[in-house]
């Protein structure tokens, strides 16, 4: 059947005219994106159509840049390639904002060009859990991996780039990954932003004295490359040949007898970065240009890491003042000035890693584990510790306490940039995509209150509480009868009938006519899923409280493995799990205090913590592992997660779940939720408790049914 006659250039430029309003003018209009996009099929004109529609949603301009290029990205790719270049351009516009999300509309020719390349290339997002468990088994400072446009190191982060095509087999793009990870960590572990005093200069300035400070730092850069490189040689031989083989595709090492010369010199154990910037003097007089960077090398941004580097000795230096203090106070005989130095001993049974000592009053003790992880970052940034860092905090010192966090980028705390928050994707059905790193979601303690609410709770349910302990010990002793048993207590007299028959008609009788008894093992871990939202206030809250009382009281008879999380939160940039009870956490007075605590908060984020739940399961090995949603509405939340895109995010969320092995369920009041939750959960996977002052009642007989 012939395709239909594409749109003529009228047609087009009055849809877009229409779709386009908000963002056109006298001087910026249709005509050309209409024009360009006339010559194309009606299957591409109807294509561009349908994503248009689908973009203005989120950003006309954004509609308005993606017309533009249309018509040339048709040119270049077929329809699934330009679905990707769509989604691609509205990933950069979620997490980088309108003017990087048009570019990257108008980088047609790269992101085809890229598009080519897809069966070799390796993305950080797929290989990053490996780089991370790899930089984890590697020496020194702990060490994380983000995203970014160029390859360095702010001596905390390691910075790579999103996709690697270079070369065209994927598996040397996954060996340059690791090399360049290998490289930017051999930076922060061999010393190359690590001063010898406190007092000395940065790097930066010090090669700001030369006349063309640019060179000299390329200069700097090539030297400082050997020397890493020779180290990497040293400590890491088998990732040596890996570079070497890359090595042999990319280029030839430079032979110019000044380079040779300077190799010999850094390639020795005990060069250090004074090694290099001693023969960058040598050689810079001499009128030789560096060799090119190889891949792995990336750059060097010495002003973002010396200023990373400087606020985290401070930060090092006050925490261990508060440790020395911490630690003189388990001995009251000693006071501040007790502590002289801290000796770093290299014992003849070792392979020459330093054994960090710390003498009190002339005495060696024991080194805490806190105190050695202070250390051994200070020495990572000078090569000796001030005696003036070695005092003790005195009284009304700063205590940044033990969840404080020691990064260097404080500015983001709280944020969502904040260390430790955790990212999630989140479905958009309209794009039918994933928005990655959508979501940031912090696990955090619920409150503890010190009131006697279980207690009361308890004696008001007082008879309930009885029947269902009764109902739940005869769950925890079941048994079963197995049939046709080689032997047994009983016999089996269907069996013993049909081998009655099989013997009357002359063939061989079976012997399996016994019955015996197997008892029933529950092998069940169960997550339950809060809704602690604002909408949940008043006696809803005090219902959800009172639910998990007995159901605690319940599942502490079956022996079933069980967690509790209440979530909530406002926007996307702050989703909250608040932590109840976690599975290998016993019920005691502290979850008690945290049920007693559960009071309403803000919105109801569904599918990120459905998603961060899934996660959490995989690490409890069970043969039935549930989640139970216990909620009063439906998802919703202030920045527009309601309605379709609320429910189609769960909905996909729940799905994720099911693949992982994980059977969702839902237990709700919402009088409204038929006409949601079958989509979200299944028929079968959800049920209404009409009136909230029946929850309680409810709750332990609805698990009762969905464990037996």
């Amino acid at each position: 059947m012939p395709e239909a006659k594409s749109f003529s250039f009228e047609a087009l430029e009055e849809r877009f005219d229409e779709m386009l309003d908000a963002v056109l003018s006298s001087r910026r209009t249709a005509r050309e994106p209409a024009l360009a996009l006339s010559v194309c099929t009606r299957t591409q004109q109807e294509f561009t159509l349908h994503w248009l529609e689908v973009i203005i949603r989120t950003n006309s301009e954004m509609g308005f840049q993606f017309v533009r290029h249309a018509a040339r990205a048709f040119e270049f790719m077929d329809l699934r390639q330009v679905e990707d270049w769509i989604i691609n351009a509205m990933d950069v516009y979620d997490r980088q904002g309108l003017y990087p999300g048009s570019e990257a509309f108008a980088a047609v020719d790269t992101f085809a060009r890229e598009e080519s390349l897809r069966p070799v290339t390796v993305r950080l997002d797929e290989t990053v859990g490996v780089l991370n468990h790899y930089i984890r088994g590697l020496a020194g400072r702990s060490l994380r991996i983000e995203s970014s446009d160029e390859v360095f190191t702010d001596t905390e982060v390691l910075f790579l780039p999103a996709l690697l095509n270079r070369y065209g087999d994927k598996q040397n793009n996954f060996t340059l990954y690791k090399l360049m990870t290998t490289y930017l960590w051999a930076q922060t572990r061999f010393g190359t932003f690590r001063k010898q005093t406190q007092d000395d200069p940065p790097l930066s300035a010090r090669l700001a004295e030369y006349s063309e400070p640019q060179r000299a730092l390329s200069i700097f850069f090539a030297l400082e490359s050997m020397r890493l490189e020779a180290c990497i040689k040293r400590e890491l031989p088998g990732l040596w040949r890996q570079m070497n083989t890359l090595l042999e595709i990319t280029s030839d090492k430079p032979a110019a007898i000044e380079w040779q010369n300077a190799l010999s010199e850094l390639k020795e154990p005990t060069s250090t970065i004074e090694t290099t910037l001693e023969q960058l003097k040598l050689i810079y007089p001499q009128s030789v240009t560096a060799p090119a960077p190889q891949p792995w090398h990336g750059t060097l941004q010495l002003e973002l890491a010396e200023q990373v580097l400087a606020i985290r000795m401070e930060q090092d230096r006050e925490e261990l003042k508060v440790r020395l203090s911490k630690l003189l106070h388990d001995d009251q005989t000693l006071d501040d000035s007790a502590i002289r130095q801290i000796e770093l001993l290299t014992p003849e049974n070792t392979t020459g890693e330093m054994e960090l000592m710390l003498e009190i009053d002339g005495n060696p003790v024991a080194t805490p584990p806190d105190i050695k992880q202070i250390l051994q970052s200070m020495l990572l940034d000078l090569d000796e510790i001030p005696p003036e860092y070695l005092v003790a905090a005195g009284a009304g010192d700063y205590d940044p306490g033990p969840n404080e966090d020691r990064s260097a980028k404080d500015v983001w705390k709280g944020s969502h940039r904040e260390e430790g928050a955790l990212h999630y994707d989140e479905w958009d059905f309209r794009r039918r995509h994933y928005r990655k790193g959508w979501c940031v979601l912090r696990e955090i303690d619920m409150r503890s209150v010190d009131k006697p609410f279980v207690a009361e709770t308890l004696e008001k349910y007082h008879g309930l509480v009885t029947e269902i302990r009764r109902s739940f010990e005869a769950l925890r002793g079941g048994e079963r009868r197995l049939k046709r048993q080689p032997y047994g207590d009983d016999i089996d007299l269907d069996a013993a009938i049909e081998a009655r028959i099989e013997a009357i008609s002359g063939r061989e009788m079976p012997e399996n006519l016994f019955t015996c008894p197997q008892r029933l093992e529950r092998d069940i871990a169960v997550i339950f899923m809060v809704d602690v939202s604002g909408s949940t206030k008043g006696w809803i809250n005090d219902a959800e409280r009172e639910s998990l009382v007995l159901l605690c009281e319940a599942l502490e008879i079956l022996g079933d493995r069980y967690a509790i999380y209440g979530f909530s939160g406002m926007t996307r940039k702050r989703c909250e799990l608040y932590r109840i009870k976690r599975i290998d956490e016993t019920y005691g007075q502290e979850v008690k205090a945290r049920i007693a605590g559960i009071q309403p908060q803000d919105y109801t984020r569904m599918g990120v913590t459905i998603r961060h739940l899934t996660h959490l399961f995989k690490n409890i090995d069970a043969r039935t592992r549930l989640l139970i949603t216990l909620s009063d509405g439906k998802p919703d939340d202030y920045d527009g997660y309601r309605g379709e895109y609320g429910i189609e995010d769960t909905r996909q969320a729940l799905v994720e779940a099911k693949r992982a092995g994980i059977h969702p369920f839902c237990i709700t009041i919402d009088r409204e939720a038929r006409d949601y939750l079958p989509h979200m959960y299944g028929a079968v996977n959800y049920t209404l408790v009409d009136d909230v002052h029946q929850l309680p009642v409810k709750v332990s007989e609805i698990y009762r049914r969905l464990t037996t």
